[in-house]
């Protein structure tokens, strides 16, 4: 739960709905990147595959906007949700682990068309630290703390092995990074003034392969509604 202020009031906004705001924008960008200046809270629920009803609830937390009946003008929405994101500025972002996931997201161009900057690389690897990847050289992870308060980084990308993430985590608490994207496949630990999110591919798939089944877009059966293999049902036993 995140709090909110306006000119007339401050609102707990669940974070489930800032989560969703970012596709809000990106759905608005694509609307103006065709050519529409208004669009409906209808409308967009049908490119989001979500109800009218809670884009309208969403967006009520910061405001009023729009008119009923009219919808809602695609750039103003747009400009008032990137306010609101803090995406009217640039966000430099320091990216720890530089294997080939690391450079494949210091790579990726798609970051800074949307405010974000990798500014800072760093690696344990001796082999690693000294190389230049796009256009970045690889720093050693002792100089963490001075380059994140140097560069005034906020931000941080994780992409280390498991077994080291939460190690890692704690040290860029310690230079005061406030927020953390962790591609490891375990849990985090940090305190409530940071916020943390983790992008785990296998658990995505793991909870696919559940509607697939045996046969390709049917669930498999509830596990009560199975019967043991060439037997009798048997009641009373779990």
């Amino acid at each position: 739960m995140t709090v909110y202020s306006t000119h007339q009031r401050a609102v707990e906004v669940p974070d489930v709905v800032v989560q969703r705001l970012p596709r809000y924008l990106r759905a608005l960008d694509q609307l103006t990147q065709g050519g529409a200046t208004v669009v409906s809270s209808q409308q967009l629920g049908e490119r989001l595959q979500m109800t009218p009803a809670q884009i309208r609830k969403d967006l009520s937390y910061f405001g009023r906007f729009g008119k009923q009946g009219q919808g809602y003008n695609v750039l103003s929405l747009s400009e008032e949700l990137r306010q609101i994101l803090g995406l009217n500025r640039q966000w430099r972002v320091a990216l720890v682990g530089v294997g080939r996931l690391g450079r494949a997201i210091i790579g990726y161009p798609g970051f800074a068309p949307e405010g974000f900057q990798v500014a800072a690389a760093f690696d344990s690897n001796p082999t690693h630290t000294g190389q230049e990847v796009a256009g970045l050289v690889i720093q050693p992870v002792a100089e963490l703390c001075d380059t994140i308060r140097r560069l005034d980084i906020q931000i941080a990308i994780v992409a280390v092995p498991a077994p080291v993430t939460q190690k890692v985590v704690d040290l860029l608490v310690e230079c005061g990074v406030r927020a953390i994207l962790s591609y490891a496949p375990t849990t985090i630990q940090a305190p409530p003034h940071v916020r943390v999110r983790t992008i785990d591919p296998v658990l995505v798939l793991q909870s696919m392969t559940y509607y697939l089944g045996s046969v390709a877009g049917a669930s498999p059966a509830p596990v009560a509604a199975r019967r043991p293999r060439g037997g009798t049902e048997r009641r009373g036993l779990p």
